[in-house]
């Protein structure tokens, strides 16, 4: 499922973001502790992070927070304004200065590599979509903390732009691969073992020449191991994190050649 940021009314959603005008924590006395908009987006990131984003609704973080949904709307309008605010307030985990003593290849691998843990606490944050940004706070801190690394290039700005959706692209696509792989076990029912058992054991059956007839599709296996008492899962962990470095380096090589 794909979310698209910015869904809600422009006015709103601006002001809660920059907190400019932003409703105050309640004060009125009563047996129930004041609400603010940072306790909703803390438990709604709790929920998320723990059970996806289909678990999330505004119902849900009332309930853990004790109140009615409707209550919750005295700060937040609606969800679409509440994953606005729980994106752009997790981006601010993300360093907002890198060392400037490293060289730039250091400098975009440090950059790359922490974009990827970031991803892999909070998975949930790779369904919203890159086509429009948030304009929040966090955000604007984290692209120019990348503008900060990028320009150690020397490469004009026009150039930084192009190399910075080039390796946001590589990161988000290597953490949805591992992402995916350990979600698929909880979605479906079924264990990496227990699919792959089921279906492989047939191929012999149904297809006894594949080998013969997909030489280079199984060349592309040689080499492919597991480590004694490893998992599927923890083989594909590893093998994304090499490929990840590999990658990585593959496209910076190319960046110095430009």
């Amino acid at each position: 499922m794909v979310v698209f940021a910015g869904q809600g009314e422009a006015e709103r959603s601006m002001r809660l973001l920059w907190r400019a005008g932003a409703p105050e924590p309640r004060t009125s006395p009563g047996p129930k502790p004041a609400l603010s908009i940072d306790d909703i987006i803390r438990v709604a990131t709790d929920i998320a992070d723990s059970e996806g984003m289909a678990a999330l609704s505004m119902r849900t973080v009332g309930e853990r927070l004790g109140r009615t949904a409707m209550a919750l709307y005295t700060y937040v309008p609606s969800k679409r304004e509440l994953l606005d605010l729980m994106y752009d307030h997790l981006l601010g985990e993300l360093p907002s200065t890198y060392d400037a003593a490293l060289p730039w290849r250091e400098a975009v691998t440090a950059w790359a590599t922490d974009w990827r843990a970031f991803y892999l606490r909070h998975p949930w944050v790779l369904q919203i979509s890159q086509a429009r940004p948030v304009l929040g706070p966090g955000e604007f801190a984290s692209t120019d903390a990348a503008a900060g690394v990028l320009e150690r290039t020397g490469l004009p700005a026009d150039e930084q732009r192009r190399v910075f959706a080039i390796v946001m692209h590589f990161v988000r696509g290597n953490a949805s691969s591992v992402v995916d792989s350990r979600q698929a076990a909880l979605a479906t029912g079924v264990s990496d073992e227990e699919w792959w058992s089921s279906r492989a054991s047939l191929l012999d059956e149904v297809a006894p020449d594949f080998t013969a007839r997909f030489p280079r599709a199984m060349g592309l296996q040689s080499g492919a191991a597991f480590a004694p008492g490893q998992t599927y899962l923890e083989y594909v962990e590893a093998e994304t994190e090499r490929s990840f470095t590999f990658g990585l380096h593959a496209l910076l090589d190319g960046i110095a050649a430009s």
